[in-house]
């Protein structure tokens, strides 16, 4: 494969995720691999900005497959939603001679490298990483597995305190706008009930749910609650529980930023490592403005427009029906 490209950046923009370095090794070393110049943006789109941009070897990549994080490390930058902060990214990219662009992370970095590849024809491919799964394209976002085994972790260990304490635990989970974490972590840990951002579910509702769980003897509960839910974040439901039912000692517990800590699991070790040899082979074919993507076992392209379209398609009927089927 002859590349039409000579010179691909490569930079990791907003929330960490694990599996990001992973991707970051892959970039660089099938680029070298094809005789392409490699650069490393620190900071995400800040480096743009402040001309931040290394060049990278293969050795720059050795020994980070296990590491959580970035090395690149990451920043959200406001002065890139400008138009004059993207000229200024724009002519550091013309400087540098960087005519591709691989941007690993979520939402907010796809939207920003739509309009800077709209805006200067700067050719873009995007690496979903986030462990809020929740970009169209792809089944699975990078560090969204790593990140449903630490909760899952946190929340068995925890079910051992309610169980010999006679508890209801409220545990938060991330998840703004997209309840995966939420769902997929109820029914691994067997949660009483779980509150996701895309189902209505009143605090009257689930004040019948447990006490129909008390009346049948279940000695703990745990409820597992999304960030993003409407009625509130943990501590608020947890309050207005515990002044209608009483049955049981409540706690709270908010899991927060640990969910994206640690090494990469197996999974996102090789999701990442897939994505990032299939970016880089993208942009040689000459395609820009695209996400990389796992459906199924094949790796797929869909356009970032069409990526940034929905939150709510993960949600699988079958499981929201098992959340409450087997929470008996």
């Amino acid at each position: 494969m002859e590349p039409n490209i000579k010179n691909i950046a490569v930079l990791t923009s907003g929330g960490d995720a694990p599996g990001m370095n992973a991707a970051i090794r892959a970039v660089v070393r099938t680029g070298i691999y094809h005789g392409i110049n490699m650069f490393g943006v620190m900071q995400g789109y800040q480096g743009l900005i402040t001309d931040n941009i290394k060049p990278m070897d293969a050795r720059s990549v050795s020994n980070i497959l296990h590491l959580g994080g970035t090395i690149l490390k990451t920043a959200r930058c406001l002065e890139f939603k400008t138009d004059e902060g993207q000229q200024i990214a724009y002519n550091n990219l013309k400087k540098n001679d960087i005519d591709g662009l691989v941007v690993i992370g979520g939402d907010g970095t796809f939207t920003g490298a739509k309009r800077f590849s709209e805006t200067f024809g700067v050719k873009v491919i995007g690496i979903p990483g986030t462990i809020d799964n929740d970009l169209v394209g792809s089944d699975f976002t990078l560090g969204y597995d790593t990140a449903i085994n630490t909760v899952i972790e946190a929340i068995d260990k925890i079910r051992d305190t309610a169980d010999a304490h006679d508890r209801l635990f409220f545990i938060e989970v991330m998840g703004r706008d997209s309840g995966c974490i939420a769902l997929r972590s109820a029914i691994a840990t067997g949660a009483e009930a779980v509150l996701l951002p895309e189902r209505e579910t009143s605090v009257t509702e689930l004040i019948e749910k447990l006490a129909l769980g008390a009346a049948t003897k279940k000695s703990s509960s745990i409820v597992i609650v999304a960030e993003g839910h409407k009625q509130g974040g943990a501590y608020d439901i947890a309050k207005r529980v515990k002044e209608t039912f009483d049955h049981y000692d409540t706690k709270v517990t908010i899991l927060g930023h640990l969910q994206r800590g640690g090494s990469p699991s197996s999974f996102d070790r090789i999701l990442g490592s897939r994505l990032g040899f299939a970016a880089v082979n993208a942009l040689i074919a000459g395609k820009t403005e695209q996400m990389v993507g796992l459906k199924g076992n094949e790796i797929q392209m869909t356009s970032i427009t069409e990526a940034l379209t929905s939150h709510s398609f993960k949600l699988e009927p079958d499981l929201m029906e098992m959340t409450e089927v087997l929470s008996i």
